[in-house]
């Protein structure tokens, strides 16, 4: 895999090295898009928070990012998810301080890299956010220590997603209440993309969750 690639903080000069009780978002794109792709969401999401954007590691032919491959869809393989997520974490360990409160926040195949970086390292973080994304069908050493740790977690979806199947949406909302603080929201008519409705359910339960 190629390294992983930042944009820049949202608040001007920050070093993400350096303490921070400023909690950081931690933006993770979807298949076949880029590190540029969810910067926006920030303005739409509470003061006080700062951001960082990573690029995934796989290169797709016709352009874009992947954070692994799509085999079967909705199910990929467990190893090159772990992989990515370890190089999530590592890149954490080597640029992040290690104070600073890290909420992941992922659309799509990035809603998944969400609830994997919460599986493979239960308790670093105080929260996540998962946009039409899911779970990878797997048991993992971290899942009995995340569901005693309870994270809150928000999952949110429209009921006309046609990308994120119906099937891999109903595993991942019977998955989550075992294993996180769960705020689940079903946006009617919304289709594979986020509405100005779900940011602000969003925003009310970040301001929550780190209030």
């Amino acid at each position: 895999m190629s390294a992983l690639i930042t944009v820049e903080a949202r608040r001007d000069g920050i070093d993400l090295a350096l303490p921070s009780s400023r909690p950081l978002l931690l933006l993770l794109h979807g298949y076949g898009s880029h590190e540029g792709d969810l910067p926006s969401l920030a303005a739409y999401l509470p003061e006080g928070f700062d951001w960082v954007s990573l690029r995934a590691p796989v290169g797709l032919p016709t352009g874009g990012f992947a954070w692994f491959p799509i085999t079967v869809p909705g199910r990929p393989s467990p190893e090159p998810v772990i992989e990515a997520a370890d190089a999530v974490l590592a890149w954490l360990d080597a640029n992040v301080h290690p104070g600073t409160p890290v909420v992941p926040l992922g659309f799509s195949q990035g809603g998944l890299m969400v609830t994997q970086l919460l599986r493979q390292a239960p308790g670093r973080f105080p929260a996540g956010v998962v946009l039409s994304g899911f779970t990878l069908e797997a048991t993992l050493p971290g899942d009995e220590t995340l569901a005693a740790t309870r994270t809150p977690v928000f999952f949110g979806h429209g009921d006309a997603d046609r990308v994120i199947s119906a099937e891999t949406t109903a595993r991942a909302s019977a998955w989550l209440p075992g294993h996180t603080a769960l705020t689940e929201k079903v946006y009617a008519g919304l289709p594979h993309s986020i509405s100005a409705e779900e940011l602000a359910d969003v925003s009310r339960f970040l301001t929550d969750a780190l209030g």
